[in-house]
């Protein structure tokens, strides 16, 4: 840097050449940095408003209806389906009768039907998809917490019944 120095006179001329380099440059060429720093910083902004957005949850007597509503369908099919093998050994002719009633049901409406429950119960997975994380990751911090050597009055008890 002696001949440079030299050349340009002190320091702060070196400097204001190098900057005065380094804008040209990115004329031509954008800086790399600079545009991960940008996209970071959308990226960031983009989540923080999604966060702030779905943060409060309703709980109003409408929420409170429509979260009712949501977990009827899983038992209804479930108690449902167990309704109709009582139903087939308390009724088999009526049974019967119902059944050949639904074998005239066209295959383009039970491809129908198989697709609005299969989009129903993907929904529900979905969501609990996208909210396990966080609860894993609570659990995982509380876990943390509690030291290796905490005393467990469980595994006391256990341990003391094997021996």
């Amino acid at each position: 840097m002696g001949l440079i120095g030299t050349i340009l006179g002190n320091s702060g001329a070196v400097e204001a050449v190098g900057s005065t380099v380094k804008t040209v440059a990115e004329v031509f060429t954008p800086n790399a940095t600079r545009q991960m720093e940008i996209s970071a910083e959308a990226q960031e902004a983009a989540l923080t408003q999604f966060s702030t957005e779905f943060q409060a949850t309703g709980d109003g007597r409408f929420d409170r209806i429509v979260n009712g509503l949501n977990r009827l369908p899983r038992p209804l099919l479930a108690f449902g389906t167990l309704g109709l093998f009582v139903y087939a050994m308390v009724a088999p002719q009526s049974f019967g009768e119902r059944m050949a009633g639904l074998a005239q049901v066209p295959e383009p409406l039970w491809w129908l039907l198989g697709a609005v429950v299969s989009f129903y119960f993907g929904a529900r997975e979905a969501h609990y998809f996208r909210t396990r994380p966080a609860a894993l990751a609570k659990a995982v911090k509380t876990a943390a917490t509690v030291p290796p050597d905490a005393e467990n009055a469980a595994l006391e008890d256990w341990r003391r019944s094997q021996t």
